[in-house]
């Protein structure tokens, strides 16, 4: 049965379903928004491309450095991102920078951060500034404030979350099976953490179990149900937001960003392993979870990876030699004493061996 709902969560607008993207000009507010996307999310959403009355795509490369280069080139009261993470990111990061350039120019003040430039200017007079996101992948950020800053912000800045989030489905899990399989293991991690951390509460735990219990079922055929899929990684997000990352997301962002891997396979060559150090600290968030699925978690995420075509990490060209420079750098991550006893170097270290 088709699941769609129109969610007024606090301050931000929730659309899911079928056909949702269908309606998104006028969801967004309508026409004349400033787009960031990709060459993918274009040719698959080509209604929200011709609407926009700026379009800036998206390369690859780290949030910081995109956000960055894209602040005096980006204008306009709507910044809405149509793509994966990296995208969404991106958006969050700009109007997070731009807020922060906005308030320094009104009030005129002198620490406006290096690169606010002509959008500062332009934020002194418009109107309120926000993000919009419509995802192509599960990756969850359209669901959080959780991103990195801009290089030149400062990280007392507050973070942004997008105002209007459009989750049709057949645009969230649109990738190919491998890709959808490595960026389904991402929002299990998602669910996976955020019963598991200090700050755990029991709406985002029951958001979590619901949204485990999707993602595993999702793989259950050989055709994926990109519905329930789109809607775990949804539900996934709304947890994470409520809780944070740890020590899953840790070891897996620092793979990206140490040994260049890609964010979905990067998850998913980890959570087979970081289930079980989670397990360790937190043993009955663990088995409340595998019973909200009705499956072992260890077993759902390696199910899962099989059709991602890769198994650990060296499967994806990870040479063992570079884990320790890995190891160093997830060490240094304060998010680890969100799941005590914070995981050490060797810890870590052992953990990435592992997943190997």
């Amino acid at each position: 049965m088709a699941r769609s709902f129109r969610w007024q969560d606090g301050e931000r607008l929730i659309v899911f379903g079928e056909g949702a993207a269908a309606h998104a000009v006028a969801t967004l507010g309508g026409p004349g928004y400033t787009l960031l996307t990709t060459e993918r999310a274009k040719e698959a959403a080509p209604g929200v491309v011709t609407a926009a009355g700026e379009v800036h795509t998206v390369p690859s490369g780290h949030v910081d450095d995109l956000a960055a280069s894209l602040l005096d080139a980006v204008s306009g009261d709507r910044i809405v991102a149509l793509g994966g993470g990296r995208v969404v990111d991106v958006a969050k990061a700009i109007v997070a920078a731009q807020d922060a350039g906005a308030g320094g120019a009104a009030h005129g003040a002198s620490g406006a951060f290096p690169g606010a430039g002509a959008a500062a200017a332009h934020r002194a007079f418009a109107g309120p500034l926000r993000a919009m996101a419509i995802p192509t992948t599960l990756s969850g950020a359209e669901m959080t404030r959780i991103h990195r800053h801009a290089a030149g912000v400062a990280e007392s800045t507050p973070r942004v979350r997008p105002a209007v989030v459009i989750i049709d489905p057949a645009l969230a899990a649109s990738q190919p099976v491998a890709e959808l399989a490595a960026s389904s293991l991402n929002a299990l991690g998602h669910a996976v953490e955020a019963p598991s951390v200090i700050n755990a509460n029991p709406v985002a735990t029951l958001a979590a179990h619901e949204a485990a219990r999707l993602l595993a079922a999702g793989w259950q055929a050989d055709e994926p149900d990109r519905e329930a899929l789109a809607l775990g990684s949804l539900l996934a997000g709304y947890a994470l937001d409520n809780t944070a990352l740890a020590l899953h997301h840790v070891l897996a962002q620092t793979l990206v960003r140490v040994a260049g891997l890609a964010h979905g396979p990067a998850n998913a060559a980890v959570l087979p392993v970081t289930i079980g150090a989670l397990a360790k600290r937190t043993p009955d968030a663990i088995a409340a979870l595998n019973a909200a699925v009705g499956e072992d978690l260890v077993q759902v995420a390696l199910r899962v990876r099989e059709r991602t075509g890769a198994g650990g990490l060296r499967d994806l060209g990870v040479e063992p030699a570079v884990l320790a420079a890995c190891a160093d750098a997830a060490a240094t991550r304060p998010q680890l004493k969100l799941t005590p006893p914070p995981a050490d170097r060797v810890e870590i270290l052992g953990l990435y061996e592992n997943a190997l």
